[in-house]
């Protein structure tokens, strides 16, 4: 099944070789009326839309992106979680202890009474962040489900489970109709 959606507009396996770097996009397809013309499309005048390649690039940057935002919010959970254990440890210590914090790379003798409060405030700092990151997580998620949704992309694997009976998380694309599965961009 694969195979009849994996044909590239240079004519499927008879391209030319291709590096590692550029094996991605061979194994995509697109609905192109095109026969076998290797001309630009930019030759004809009748563009379209963005070419397959510029799709599946496209949304591998809005995938990258949303993957760095949760990368981004697990470290900082991780920073809470340490501040959280930090804060417990020192709210049984004696407030005239002194401690040291590390600030911009520099050791600083402090008391617990000072420090405790700094401590406090960077966790709701980090804490306001987190939900701020995860909000724009959310809103890059409905804007990567637009997207597949505008040009029908179907990641490798998604199609298998329909078939099976259950429902994949993109059952909204098929409500058109079943001549919108054959058309379209495949993604690994």
């Amino acid at each position: 099944m694969l195979t009849n959606l994996m044909r590239s507009r240079r004519g499927g396996a008879a391209g030319p070789a291709r590096g590692p770097s550029e094996q991605h996009p061979s194994k995509m397809a697109a609905n192109s009326s095109s026969t076998g013309s290797k001309s630009s499309n930019s030759a004809g005048g009748k563009q379209s839309g963005p070419s397959a390649e510029q799709v599946v690039a496209t949304f591998q940057r809005m995938r990258q992106e949303q993957r760095n935002m949760a990368s981004k919010a697990a470290e900082l959970e991780m920073e809470i979680n340490e501040h959280s254990l930090v804060i417990d440890t020192l709210k049984e210590v004696d407030p005239s202890r002194k401690c040291f914090r590390l600030v911009g790379g520099v050791l600083v003798e402090r008391t617990v009474k000072e420090v405790l409060p700094a401590l406090e405030n960077n966790k709701e700092q980090i804490s306001k962040i987190v939900e701020s990151i995860n909000t724009q997580m959310q809103a890059k998620g409905r804007e990567l489900t637009e997207y597949r949704e505008r040009y029908n992309i179907r990641l490798v694997g998604e199609g298998e489970g329909e078939t099976q009976g259950q429902p994949a998380t993109s059952s909204r694309d098929n409500e058109g109709g079943g001549s919108k599965s054959a058309a379209g961009v495949l993604v690994s």
